[in-house]
């Protein structure tokens, strides 16, 4: 388990972390989101033990990392893909790690063929790799020491489709194990389909800690889609009744404020045809930039 107490990290006048507390759980994969400068790296690196905390404390497992001898036996991480000597090997490279936290030689070529770069791709010097096959790297290392622990900054950079389904299904199994899986990442669907619960960061501060559902229902109000031969017309009783609609396409219109129902008895009651009627499911990605809007470092204007 991961806990997180009034962690607070200043870099001169500029506060990168500030009062943060959370808990991660076992047993499910939580995602670690926010704009960019929100603080999520600086936070990780501070759970690691490699940037020290101007107050607060981040524990694992009940202890500060540095605390833990031979630490890959109790969290493994995966925070920069690129961080590797490129005359190494990947199989050098994981040999040097499970030396120096005493691994058996044989866990090297299992986390291989477990990340797909067993064979030739253990031999090939690191320089050589695709971000694609770095990023594979970087997890079978933070799986060497099979720790309960995992945290993964940004795992999805560079992968193809087939990687990014591989990932999601180790990240599944990881938790199904009852292992601890913390997720940094910047790909909403990718969270949609792959994370339990969420942390969510705004300017070194926490948003919000609770279920993706939770999340995602809380952010926005929920829109109908109708399609009908006669939108203009469906469009005016429709804002009469207080939707806000809006216009898609000639025939499709985006509301709300109705329910699906309500919309449907209105277009019955003034012989309307429809020929759609949905109601869109609560979008992460909205209720993302909806509840982060305030906390967006370098907002960009409208496209021209």
């Amino acid at each position: 388990m991961i806990e997180v107490n009034q962690l607070t990290k200043r870099y001169g006048d500029t506060t990168a972390v500030n009062e943060l507390s959370f808990t991660v759980r076992p047993g499910r994969v939580t995602g670690f989101l926010g704009p960019n400068g929100a603080g999520k790296t600086t936070t990780l690196r501070m759970l690691l033990g490699l940037v020290e905390p101007t107050a607060g404390t981040a524990t694992v497992g009940g202890h500060a990392v540095r605390r833990h001898p031979r630490a890959l036996h109790h969290v493994g991480a995966l925070l920069d893909a690129g961080d590797v000597h490129g005359g190494r090997s990947a199989r050098a490279h994981l040999g040097a790690l499970a030396r120096g936290n005493g691994i058996a030689a044989r866990r090297v070529d299992e986390v291989l063929t477990e990340v797909g770069l067993a064979g030739a791709a253990a031999r090939r010097r690191v320089g050589g790799y695709s971000l694609g096959m770095r990023q594979r790297l970087g997890i079978a290392a933070a799986l060497l020491g099979d720790p309960p622990v995992l945290l993964f900054d940004e795992p999805l950079n560079g992968l193809d489709p087939e990687g990014v389904l591989w990932v999601r299904r180790l990240f599944r199994k990881l938790a199904a194990e009852g292992r601890t899986v913390f997720v940094s990442s910047h790909l909403m669907s990718e969270m949609e389909h792959t994370a339990d619960e969420l942390i969510v960061i705004g300017r070194g501060e926490l948003i919000a800690a609770e279920s993706l559902a939770e999340f995602a229902a809380r952010g926005t109000r929920p829109t109908v889609t109708v399609r009908s031969p006669d939108a203009a017309a469906l469009a005016d009783l429709l804002s009469a009744e207080g939707a806000a609609v809006a216009p898609y396409d000639e025939q499709t219109l985006k509301v709300t404020g109705l329910s699906s129902d309500r919309v449907g008895e209105i277009a019955f009651a003034h012989r309307l045809l429809l020929r759609e009627l949905a109601t869109e499911a609560a979008s992460l990605e909205t209720a993302f930039m909806e509840l982060t809007a305030d906390s967006v470092e370098y907002l960009a204007g409208e496209p021209r």
